[in-house]
């Protein structure tokens, strides 16, 4: 039972970090066409920091999957 409720928590946490990760790209597609195409590098420095967030949430979610797949 315990295990279960455990379980159901992790998948649930986990995908709610996996749709951080979907709006966070979602979000920062203004600031890719804006530094790209009109090299503005305020928004390249959002760009870079936007990047350095999904790594971090990227790296969170792949210590859970490799947890699950353990158990």
């Amino acid at each position: 039972m315990i295990s279960s409720f455990i379980t159901t928590k992790l998948k649930t946490i986990t995908m709610e970090k996996f749709s951080q990760l979907k709006q966070l790209l979602e979000s920062v597609e203004t600031d890719f066409t804006a530094f790209y195409d009109k090299g503005n590098k305020a928004a390249g420095t959002r760009v870079r920091n936007a990047m350095q967030q999904f790594k971090v949430l990227a790296q969170e979610i792949r210590t859970e999957v490799t947890e699950k797949k353990a158990q």
